[in-house]
């Protein structure tokens, strides 16, 4: 196997494993952006980093446009998952996880796998243990009401 396919692999594989990860959580929760979504978004974040570095090689002046580009265009994914119904607004969270997974792609496709591991182990951990806070202030809010 040539050097840059396995390369290509590796941080494919890590971005891949990074967004399951992420996704697995928001597939618990039935949230409408879950494991598929998280998983395809920081694969994809991934591969356009890729493809950019094989033209560009190390020289990082011109990558870091294709990563804000990412950012740009996962945003607007993001923006569809955002719903208001009356003063509720749901979503956000979904959104900003996408946002998240995408970040995280890139990081893989960088091969920065320290800094995508602790990126994702805070992604989790701050769905699964903010969102227990956040439910339970909702829960003594509504009591209240």
């Amino acid at each position: 196997m040539d050097a840059d396919v396995f390369q290509f692999t590796i941080r494919v594989l890590c971005a891949l494993a990074a967004g399951f990860l992420i996704g697995i959580e928001r597939e618990f929760k039935n949230k409408h952006a879950g494991l598929k979504t998280n998983t395809l978004v920081s694969l994809g974040a991934a591969v356009f980093v890729l493809i950019s570095l094989r033209f560009y090689g190390d020289d990082y002046t011109d990558i870091t446009r294709v990563v804000s580009q990412v950012a740009i265009g996962v945003g607007f994914l993001g923006a569809g998952t955002i719903m208001k119904r009356g003063e509720n607004v749901h979503g956000l969270t979904t959104a900003a996880t996408i946002w998240c997974s995408a970040g995280a792609g890139s990081l893989a496709a960088f091969g920065m796998y320290w800094e995508l591991l602790i990126l994702t182990v805070l992604v989790v951990l701050i769905n699964f243990v903010f969102g227990k806070i956040d439910d339970k202030i909702s829960k003594n809010a509504s009591e209240e009401n």
